[in-house]
């Protein structure tokens, strides 16, 4: 593992909230952060050059589909996830264990790992805990996620019970794994590892699997298997219960969250890291998001409207076009529509993430929760 280091910078006196540093061979980020997701290695609909014009610290990018399709031998030839891509920043592979949940008539999963079949092509596969490790390390990537058993919602107890267990031991075989990689001599040292707490909407099983990854001793935690369907208030208690038992020195990060609203209820709960798809595929559709609340540019309303998306906004689509122009490339089916729709939603999480690093620092973070909340939940006027 390449040099990796988080460093707490400031704290909220009222809530868990902090920032900090993480240090990787692929310079410094910035806490709390969002990351956009770039599945296949691309964020839909913009490129890298766009990505690095908004500030983008941190992207992730997922090991299945990159298994699948390229392969992993093929970008391991081109240099690697950050040469193939071009992309000189931080990347996060996910394992790949959420996609394989979603494909229920597709796998079955044992203690040995999962059986799938290709959703491209119907090719059977093994994946293991080791094997998983072994591709994100030939992907280069700078944080690599354990497989994990991410069990549907809802479920029985006995049912998350089994998905906890088989997450510890995959964690275990993981770790175990990566520590062999860190001693050998391979050409591509991997990445720091990161343990994923499941437990579903059971608050004992959250902390269980928590205070057993906690002794592991793994470089960050991640918590998974949320935002699946759960009641809100729901999610921030299961967040809350694993953090309980989760080491203050390493990074948390919740996995495939949230809406813009959210994102400081997160981090009220000492959250790191964050990441979701929102973003762009909302901006596919027409949903954009602003300091006033959601704005659904398809509206008729907005057909000889001059304004900004968001007069508030500093981002590129808001400084050169209006609503008019954007609710018109979405009606003609234009696809600069939703690149540029996509670019004003990802500017508008970062910016939000960079307000509320400011605001921790500034010790004025409960204010802004409560205001910034409040404003984004409903329309536009």
């Amino acid at each position: 593992m390449g040099k990796f280091r988080f460093t707490v910078t400031h704290r909220d006196s009222q809530t868990k909230a902090r920032t900090g540093l993480l240090e990787t061979p692929h310079g410094i980020v910035e806490t709390p952060v969002f990351m956009p997701v770039g599945t296949q290695g691309t964020v839909k609909g913009l490129s890298q050059a766009a990505l690095e014009e908004l500030g983008v610290q941190i992207l992730l990018a997922n090991t299945y589909h990159l298994y699948l399709r390229p392969g992993e031998q093929v970008i391991r030839e081109m240099g690697g996830l950050h040469s193939f891509m071009s992309w000189n920043r931080f990347i996060l592979t996910d394992s790949g264990g959420y996609q394989i949940y979603s494909l229920r008539t597709l796998r079955k999963i044992s203690d040995e790992g999962v059986e799938f079949r290709s959703h491209l092509d119907g090719s059977p596969h093994l994946l293991s805990p080791e094997r998983v490790l072994e591709i994100q390390t030939a992907l280069g990537s700078d944080i690599m996620m354990v497989l994990d058993d991410c069990p549907e919602f809802p479920a029985s107890r006995t049912t998350v019970q089994k998905a906890v267990d088989r997450t510890l031991l995959w964690a275990d075989r993981s770790m175990r794994a990566w520590e062999r990689m860190l001693s050998g001599d391979g050409a591509r040292p991997p990445g720091a590892l990161f343990g994923i707490v499941q437990g579903g909407t059971d608050l004992e099983l959250r902390r269980e699997c928590a205070k057993h990854l906690a002794a592991m001793e793994f470089p960050g935690y991640a918590m998974g298997g949320l935002s699946l369907g759960e009641a809100r208030p729901v999610t921030y208690e299961m967040v809350a219960a694993a953090r309980e038992y989760l080491p203050e020195e390493k990074p948390r990060y919740v996995m495939g969250v949230g809406l813009p609203e959210e994102l400081a209820h997160y981090v009220a709960e000492g959250v790191d890291m964050m990441d979701c798809v929102l973003p762009t595929r909302n901006g596919r559709n027409g949903y954009l998001f602003t300091s006033q609340g959601r704005l659904h540019i398809r509206q008729v309303r907005y057909a000889r409207d001059p304004l900004p998306i968001d007069e508030t906004c500093s981002c590129p689509v808001c400084r050169r076009y209006s609503r008019a122009y954007l609710r018109h490339l979405f009606v003609a089916g234009e696809m600069l529509g939703g690149i540029l729709n996509s670019c004003h939603n990802i500017f508008f999480y970062l910016d939000t993430m960079h307000r509320i690093r400011q605001t921790i620092a500034a010790g004025g973070f409960s204010r802004f929760l409560s205001d910034f909340s409040s404003r984004l939940l409903g329309e536009v006027p």
